[in-house]
């Protein structure tokens, strides 16, 4: 390459002098110089303030521009690295994981390489207006704005928390005292039962059929003296369903006969769901408040979810959090505002529903191949691994170096079939390494239905 080095950075002066002239922006000029191969593989771009220094550009517009790179899979900026010219998407696996250790398929945590750039969303939020006044609000105006049109029941009131185990916590907890009981359709994330537990809560778990949750067992759940519902309708941990709109109107019937039962509607995946889950709310406003985080779609850094419905649980909420006087940050709610209205930031969202739903596809069709009995719902993040001893399983997975989940943690009661949890998210687009992935896998199976004998 010809290009002037300082530090093995390209100079801001020789990047300046070829995309001169050029009508396009900086990132569709850049995106020209890779495709040409006048940058090429490894590069790494001047820094934002030396290419300022050297332009009329804003820090600002850089930040963007190189953001729009990283979206677009040119570029991919790295914590001391700089930011680094990436091969071609079509030269290399789009991601693979050459060593299974470390790879964390327990916890359905998202993929960092799938979320949009946040420089853009917070920059924009430095110019509202009410930044740095005194006060608090529960909701900015702009955020409002963003979420209201796609909210699936007119709500009587709005607030935001943290991340989205944070609201599901406040509004369960306002909805049901120390002692009390809460039904819970299964299964749920990790970790959510034992947190319901340190709350004093006993959880009895509502099945489900491949419709969703069954109404005779929401019904026994209820009679027998549950006060609350935390509900999943978009179903993003099932073994095999999706919640209908028929069955969520057979739930709101059950509900109707128990008119003292709060509804906590758990929409946990939020913007990563391929279509509006179905909602309670449009027919149980005043007793439903449904819960929407952004993390897995945004990142982990907008901590911001957003709680809409009854005005009185809300309000209730809001005073479990922090005894009344918790707030989210007004910077954090106006940037989650811009990345729900960005279309740079839709199109990522698509890019990884997309992309984890191929994934998904992908292990449970190898691992039905190799005859392992597994199961994953229409909309799940997740595949389950029927198995004959779940703690053997898991052990034989450990000695691999492969972390997956236990299944009996996702249920109120141990399941009649024990079963594996792997997260799809942090799975490789790599078929072989999916391949490798299921063998392994079937190994572990088969390890689990063995008597071992001195």
């Amino acid at each position: 390459m010809s290009a002037v080095l300082e530090s093995e950075t390209i100079a801001p002066e020789w990047l300046l002098e070829r995309i001169d002239g050029r009508t396009t922006e900086l990132a569709d000029a850049v995106a020209d110089l890779i495709r040409s191969g006048e940058l090429s593989p490894g590069d790494r771009l001047p820094t934002v303030r030396a290419l300022a220094k050297s332009t009329d550009l804003s820090v600002g517009a850089i930040i963007s521009a190189w953001g729009r790179l990283q979206e677009q899979g040119f570029v991919q900026t790295r914590r001391r690295g700089g930011t680094v010219v990436l091969p071609p998407l079509d030269s290399v696996p789009e991601r693979g994981i050459p060593d299974w250790r470390g790879v964390d398929l327990a916890q359905n945590a998202p993929d960092l390489a799938l979320q949009p750039s946040l420089s853009d969303a917070l920059l924009s939020s430095l110019d509202a207006e009410t930044l740095n006044v005194f006060g608090r609000e529960l909701m900015t105006e702009r955020l409002r704005n963003a979420v209201a049109p796609g909210w699936p029941f007119e709500p009587e009131a709005w607030a935001t928390a943290g991340g989205g185990t944070e609201a599901l916590l406040l509004a369960v907890e306002a909805a049901a005292p120390p002692g009390s009981m809460v039904a819970v359709d299964e299964p749920l994330g990790p970790g959510v039962l034992d947190t319901l537990r340190d709350l004093g809560l006993d959880a009895v778990g509502v099945g489900a059929d491949r419709d969703g949750p069954r109404p005779d067992a929401l019904d026994a759940a209820l009679t027998a003296g549950a006060v609350a519902f935390v509900f999943q309708p978009g179903a993003p941990f099932a073994v095999d369903h999706a919640v209908s709109a028929r069955r969520t109107s057979e739930l709101a019937e059950v509900l109707r006969r128990h008119p003292a039962v709060w509804v906590v509607e758990d929409d946990s995946i939020g913007p990563l769901e391929p279509q509006q889950p179905p909602s309670l709310g449009s027919v149980l406003p005043q007793r439903v408040v449904r819960i929407r985080s952004y993390c897995k779609a945004y990142g982990i850094d907008v901590r911001t979810s957003v709680l809409g419905g009854s005005r009185e649980l809300i309000e209730k909420a809001m005073k479990v959090r922090s005894h009344g006087v918790g707030s989210n940050s007004r910077i954090l709610q106006n940037t989650l505002a811009h990345l729900i209205g960005s279309a740079d930031a839709e199109h990522a969202v698509t890019a990884a529903h997309e992309r984890y739903a191929s994934r998904r596809t992908s292990l449970l069709e190898a691992l039905i191949d190799r005859g392992i009995e597994a199961f994953a719902g229409p909309h799940s993040l997740v595949v389950w691994v029927t198995v004959s001893d779940e703690t053997a399983a898991l052990v034989a997975l450990a000695r691999q170096g492969i972390s997956v989940g236990a299944g009996s943690r996702s249920f109120v009661q141990a399941p009649a079939r024990q079963l594996l949890r792997l997260s799809a998210t942090q799975l490789p687009d790599d078929p072989d390494l999916i391949g490798q992935l299921a063998d392994v896998v079937a190994v572990a199976v088969a390890e689990s239905s063995r008597e071992f004998f001195d």
